[in-house]
């Protein structure tokens, strides 16, 4: 089931972007198919689990599956960095003249104006006008935002540890709170940035990488935050103990990761 809704889902996208009207049907029953079955498997462990039938061996099992799977999401990551770096280190040089072959060597007679600065919105203007996203305003308050909420998450795990669980339930809001503030203010940039500073994905190859890196962080934001909310409401319900909380570790390793993702993005993407 999890492979047709997948199917579903990126055919439905595909036939989407060519103009096809069942485009859209395709992509919500794929997804509607990815949450039922996400849904109902993660439902039986959580059981399975509580009935403690699961040995010292399942649990390294799902420790190094989360090893492995933020492993992935750093290399992810990693694919945009690097074309964040090849662009600003190698092309914009090229384009602007450096070296002796290539397009670089005539780029005073295809494109006179062009300035190999960074932000550029590509030679001839191909980007169109807009302003750059500084680093000093909903940015940065995103970045104290997201600071805490790793120090609100370590909170609670320091309650459960010492089977405090009105530390522990406190600590996870203060965490999903922040989390969803941070969503709501990067919505807002985002709208500021289309109405009034002309800085769309369009925009020549800073706005992709831009929109790129920071929408796909938003959205791990998200996920972390949904992810949160299950460990909360089973926590309400008396679930985990000092000594058995490994689903609570796990969504506590994806928020640190998304941390640290961010830290790279405000120093590299928005200040540098």
């Amino acid at each position: 089931m999890a492979s047709t809704g997948l199917f579903s889902f990126v055919g439905g996208f595909a036939a989407k972007l060519i103009g096809s009207g069942a485009g859209t049907f395709f992509m919500v029953l794929g997804l509607l198919l990815l949450v039922g079955v996400m849904v109902g498997w993660f439902g039986e462990v959580i059981n399975e689990g509580l009935q403690g039938l699961y040995n010292p061996q399942v649990e390294r099992s799902f420790r190094w599956g989360m090893i492995w799977f933020i492993a992935s999401e750093v290399m992810f990551f990693a694919c945009f960095f690097g074309s964040l770096f090849y662009f600003r280190a190698y092309v914009i040089p090229w384009l602007g003249g450096e070296g002796t072959s290539g397009v670089g060597a005539f780029t005073h007679l295809l494109w006179p104006d062009f300035k190999p600065e960074w932000p550029t919105n590509g030679p001839a203007r191909v980007g169109g006008e807009f302003e750059p996203m500084g680093a000093w305003g909903i940015p940065a308050l995103n970045t104290m935002i997201l600071l805490s909420s790793g120090a609100t998450v370590t909170w609670a795990h320091w309650g459960l540890l010492k089977n405090d669980r009105p530390q522990f339930v406190k600590g996870l809001i203060a965490t999903i709170a922040l989390g969803l503030a941070f969503v709501v203010l990067q919505a807002y940039e985002y709208y500021h940035a289309y109405t009034e500073m002309g800085l769309t994905l369009g925009a020549g190859i800073y706005g992709s990488t831009f929109f790129l890196l920071t929408g796909f962080h938003g959205f791990h934001v998200t996920i972390g935050a949904i992810f949160l909310t299950v460990i909360l409401f089973r926590a309400l319900r008396g679930h985990f103990d000092p000594d058995h909380h490994f689903a609570f570790e796990a969504a506590a390793w994806y928020w640190h990761f998304v941390d640290v993702v961010w830290l790279g993005l405000f120093i590299f993407v928005y200040w540098l």
